[in-house]
């Protein structure tokens, strides 16, 4: 009864790093020029790769694609962190933080399974040289890209869809410098059973699938190469 007498939290407060107050501009000086540099070294990847047509290869179209998937993923929670450093403010709206979540989750399976792609890349280039060319069309590129984006996107939706469902009473700090799923769970006054179940079944599908294919890859490619 207690609960429905009470409004679901409209915002949610990030702790952030346990720095000193006194240490504030020095670390956030730091955490800047990181994050700058995150950013201008993908972009400038990025460039040459657009720039320089020997670099308009299978390897170097998911390079690009990884590059800029590293500038959104670090953009997703560096900004937010940096603003509420400098403005000492810990407060982000409910809408903000369940937005954080699904970019942040949806960006890292990206990231995973685009390695993946340039793992099977590596292989086809190696165990497969004469066949890499009709192998690694520019067509199954794009498929493999497209289908890395849909997958993701899919994956990160379902866990936002069901974290949006939550309701959050009492409590509303989140121990971390970003809004953390897991983190999230732990603060909700809702039955979670759901939310769990989806984390372990698509944590072993887009984990532990897409490792076990790159480490695959790579142990075919040192056997071709111990054979040669």
């Amino acid at each position: 009864m207690k609960k429905d007498n009470q409004s679901s939290a409209t915002e949610f407060l990030l702790l952030g790093l346990p720095i000193r107050p006194e240490k504030q501009g020095l670390f956030y000086t730091l955490f800047l020029a990181m994050y700058l540099t995150t950013v201008l070294g993908n972009l400038l990847i990025i460039l040459l790769i657009r720039l320089d047509s020997r670099l308009h290869t299978p390897m170097y179209f998911f390079l690009s694609h990884l590059a800029f998937t590293d500038i959104s993923l670090t953009s997703v929670t560096a900004p937010k962190m940096l603003f509420n450093m400098q403005t000492h403010s810990q407060s982000i709206s409910h809408a903000g933080c369940v937005s954080q979540v699904y970019f942040f989750l949806m960006l890292a399976c990206l990231d995973s399974l685009l390695l993946t792609s340039m793992a099977y890349d590596r292989y086809v280039a190696i165990c497969h040289p004469l066949h890499y060319i009709t192998i690694m069309s520019q067509s199954l590129c794009v498929l493999l890209v497209i289908v890395s984006w849909v997958l993701s996107s899919a994956g990160a939706l379902s866990h936002t869809l069901l974290l949006a469902r939550l309701s959050f009473y009492g409590n509303n700090i989140v121990p971390h410098f970003f809004c953390d799923l897991a983190a999230l769970l732990k603060l909700s006054s809702s039955d979670i059973t759901l939310n769990e179940l989806v984390i372990f079944t698509e944590g072993v599908a887009s984990i532990t699938l897409p490792f076990m294919c790159i480490v695959v890859s790579y142990v075919r490619i040192g056997a071709t190469i111990l054979r040669a």
